[in-house]
């Protein structure tokens, strides 16, 4: 039996004769929408396909599709003759177009066997010299496949070869995806050893020493692993050491390592290639001539098994010496290889004689995290989801890693500058590209292109959010004209989606017992029911002190700003003198309730509910809700009256009509006094901040930290501290336990919520107890409203309970609310990780501008 290795996205091309079984060994080894067969491709454009005089037009069929499948990363197996070098050469092109690898499968079946089967198909009238002519260029051709540029190749001389085949799918071994660390991320070292190990010790690795005390392996603490971003040699005083280290490291499975420019060139050297002694190889030449021969033939070795990029932890971590483009990921090629070791340029030097690099980062918005080196940076600055690790030790600057999936930044100081740099500013921050150095920006500074146009933002918990580019327009134009200074505006609470609709004969849209079976759908075994209050959506972002306002937020200094409380769109509720006091009433309460003590930061962000619903609603109720009241209420009355005046002075079917008509008039003035009886027992008088409350339920963010997967009731334990220490300026959230798999549970929670709503509140908000979930089918609603029926008639008019209304209503589509308050959800809880560590602010911005975004979506907004 004959194991024929093929790697997972390759293309694999069949090549053999007519009659020699390719169809049949396609169908055996791979799934049928993974084969490509050129005879289909005939019958599809010609209807025969035995029609050669198709042939043309076929393979332009495809070629297309198999573009389509390898730009996709899908094995595609062409099953076509294919022996003519003509043939292969434009399949050769499409893989390495697609940076995939290319494999051969050749079906070398004798000619006699070959015509034996073609003479058993009546469908096919092959002359014997067309078989012949096969058979001689599949034998030319045997010896040149690896030439065309086949990276594998795989010759079954015989049937019995064929049938005997096994095909075995592997990994590409630069995917180690089901590596998950956690991973100390290393940058460029180039011979500087001492810092190098005085980073390991930082990093918590132990030293291994052999009997000459020259450091041979380093051992990382609870189950890390070291990953070296290449670069290791040149420049610096001690290559070989550095070698020596990191080689024993990479023996030991204690580290993994890639392979930088520097590699490949001193690789090339070693080997005795022709190449220029320039940029610290001269160095390491001279000092590796000092070294033992089987210590060179080693280094040897293990430069020649480096490989250019990894993809690490389950695809969320990419590294690579110089960085990598998304669609490079995972790949294989010679271009790929290039661009992990030496980036792109654009073919332009700048005035030191250095390449001029295309600044990839700016553009890249891929969902895996890349972190490279390369490119001296002063520090470490998260650029779209990636990070440059070289902070120039060997030029006197730094030694960097980064801990992973932390996140934290750890670095030495070089102990000397080993090497001159040739530029004098090398390490010196610059917004510029054009001087081959990667763009450090000034994390203040927003941009209009992070918002504008078609987006698409990365979220950790949800995929790619795309936004439309008229969504964005319209975000920029709220948050532009209207929003509160954007370096305090880390989130913007997601809407909120409905409960499924209840049944009909329930008298209501909405019932808790909707939201207990979705969610229970979803596996959430118990929930958490929250009182909704009737007020107004708000954020709090609350410093300890001024201080820290200034150094975290910008804050003026000497403006005694300590934070803010917005909206959901990210505008202010009050003015500043009476948000500053505001913000000082919550801060004492945090600070005497002990939660900046205990959560270990500085600044928190608390989500809540701003109360009472006239503080920000007063222009609503004014020339809205009040003026329908009071013309229903003079209107409807008179139009009754004069209604049944008439039916008194008419008989038969007119009196009837009009009986009727007074009846359904009478009926409409209920309802208004209903809806007027409703908006009225949400308002509280309200002076200035006399009567304004705030009902925090979750603690969104600390400094250094998020809590979206802390339950519930721990957030409303620190919402009652709160409270507590706060009780004249905070409002305490009601709340009830359920367990979804207890039926009296359900049933005590849903006649709390009718009593809640009978009392005239707004309802309850159901969330899953343990908070952030993810059920069969992904992300789970982080929360569902369950609103009243009075309440409901604010939002869909005062006679919404009419039959015909309320069915009309019931067909209502909740999916594409659902969809929307998904990818909120998931976008809030982005920027939200963003700003807990610290990253840029136009990095949190996009974030929030997406939010902003989607609410320009239509969807209806009652729901």
């Amino acid at each position: 039996m004959s194991a024929l290795e093929v790697p997972e996205t390759a293309l694999v091309v069949l090549v053999g004769t007519t009659g020699a079984g390719k169809s049949t060994f396609a169908r055996r080894h791979f799934r049928p929408t993974e084969v490509l067969s050129s005879d289909v491709c005939r019958g599809l454009v010609s209807d025969d396909e035995n029609d050669q005089a198709a042939t043309k037009d076929a393979f332009a069929v495809l070629e297309f599709i198999a573009a389509r499948r390898l730009a996709a990363g899908r094995l595609t197996v062409v099953d076509a003759t294919n022996v003519q070098a003509a043939a292969r050469r434009s399949l050769v092109d499409l893989a390495r177009a697609h940076d995939v690898l290319p494999v051969a499968i050749v079906l070398d079946v004798p000619e006699s066997v070959c015509a034996r089967r073609n003479a058993d198909r009546p469908d096919r009238d092959h002359p014997a010299h067309v078989l012949k002519r096969q058979r001689a260029a599949l034998r030319k051709s045997l010896s040149g496949l690896r030439r065309e540029g086949f990276r594998t190749v795989h010759v079954l001389e015989g049937v019995e070869a064929v049938d005997a085949a096994v095909v075995e799918r592997v990994r590409l071994r630069n995917d180690r995806r089901e590596d998950t660390g956690p991973f100390d991320l290393i940058g460029d070292v180039h011979g500087c050893l001492d810092e190098l190990l005085a980073l390991l010790q930082e990093l918590g690795y132990a030293v291994d020493r052999d009997g000459r005390g020259r450091a041979v392996g380093a051992r990382p603490p609870a189950g890390r692993r070291a990953v070296f971003l290449g670069d290791l040699v040149d420049r610096g005083p001690d290559t070989p050491g550095v070698l020596r280290l990191v080689m024993g490291m990479v023996a030991n499975g204690q580290a993994l390592a890639v392979c930088g420019n520097h590699e490949n060139k001193l690789l090339r050297a070693l080997r005795g290639r022709d190449v220029t002694i320039s940029h610290g190889l001269a160095e390491s030449l001279q000092q590796l001539a000092g070294e033992p021969e089987e210590f060179r033939a080693a280094v040897v070795a293990f430069l020649d098994g480096l490989l250019a990029h990894y993809v690490l932890d389950g695809g969320a971590l990419v590294v690579a010496h110089a960085g990598l483009v998304e669609k490079f990921h995972g790949r294989a090629s010679g271009r790929v290889r290039d661009f992990c070791l030496y980036g792109q340029t654009t073919g332009e030097t700048d005035e030191f004689g250095l390449p001029v690099r295309w600044a990839w980062a700016e553009e890249y918005r891929g969902r895996a995290a890349v972190v490279y080196g390369h490119t001296p940076v002063p520090e470490p600055v998260w650029v779209n989801n990636t990070l440059c690790l070289d902070t120039g030790c060997v030029f006197g600057g730094r030694l960097t890693a980064l801990r992973y999936p932390e996140r934290d930044v750890v670095s030495v100081p070089a102990t000397a500058v080993h090497h001159d740099p040739v530029r004098p500013d090398l390490l010196q921050p610059t917004t510029s590209t054009a001087a081959g150095t990667i763009a450090v920006r000034d994390p203040d500074v927003l941009e209009i292109g992070d918002v504008l146009g078609r987006r698409v933002v990365e979220t950790g918990h949800h995929g790619r959010v795309t936004i439309r580019e008229e969504n964005a327009a319209a975000a920029l134009e709220v948050l532009s004209r209207f929003a509160i200074d954007p370096r305090w505006l880390l989130h913007l609470p997601p809407t909120m989606a409905p409960a499924p609709t209840a049944p009909a004969g329930t008298g209501v849209l909405e019932h808790p017992e909707a939201a207990f079976r979705s969610y229970a759908a979803d596996g959430v075994e118990q929930v958490v029911c929250e009182e909704k209050h009737m007020g107004s959506r708000a954020v709090a972002v609350l410093c300890r002190d001024e201080d820290v306002a200034v150094a975290r937020f910008g804050a003026r200094p000497g403006s005694g700003v300590r934070g803010v409380v917005h909206t959901r769109t990210g505008r202010s509720f009050f003015d500043p003198a009476t948000t500053s006091t505001l913000v000082a009433d919550l801060v004492d309460a945090v600070e005497s309730g002990g939660v900046f003590a205990e959560l270990g930061a500085d600044w928190i962000v608390l989500d809540g509910e701003l109360l009472p619903w006239n503080a920000k609603a007063d222009g609503l109720l004014r020339e809205q809700f009040a003026p329908l009241a009071v013309a229903g209420g003079l209107a409807l009355p008179a139009a009754a009256a004069v209604a049944e005046r008439a039916a008194a002075r008419s008989s038969g079917p007119d009196a009837d009509a009009l009986r009727a008509l007074a009846a359904r008039t009478r009926r409409r003035h209920d309802d208004v006094r209903a809806f007027a009886a409703a908006y009225r027992g949400f308002l509280r008088p309200v002076s200035g901040l006399d009567g304004v409350t705030f009902a925090p339920f979750a603690v969104l963010a600390a400094a250094g930290a998020t809590f979206e997967e802390r339950p519930h009731l721990w957030h409303l334990d620190l919402a009652d501290r709160l409270v507590a220490a706060g009780p004249q300026r905070l409002t305490r959230t009601a709340r009830r336990v359920v367990d979804l798999a207890d039926d009296a549970s359900r049933a005590a929670a849903t006649r709390w919520w009718e009593d809640l709503t009978a009392a005239g509140g707004e309802g309850m908000v159901v969330k899953p107890a343990q908070n952030l979930h993810r059920g069969p089918r992904g992300l789970v609603h982080p929360g569902l409203k369950v609103r009243g029926r009075e309440y409901l008639r604010l939002v869909y008019g005062p006679e919404y309970l009419e039959p015909a209304t309320l069915e009309r209503l019931r067909q209502r589509s909740l999916g594409t609310k659902r969809s929307l308050a998904l990818r909120e959800y998931a976008l809030g809880l982005e920027g939200l990780r963003r700003a807990a560590q610290d990253e840029p602010a136009w990095r949190v911005h996009e974030c929030v501008a997406a939010v902003l975004a989607l609410e320009s979506e239509p969807v209806d907004p009652r729901l």
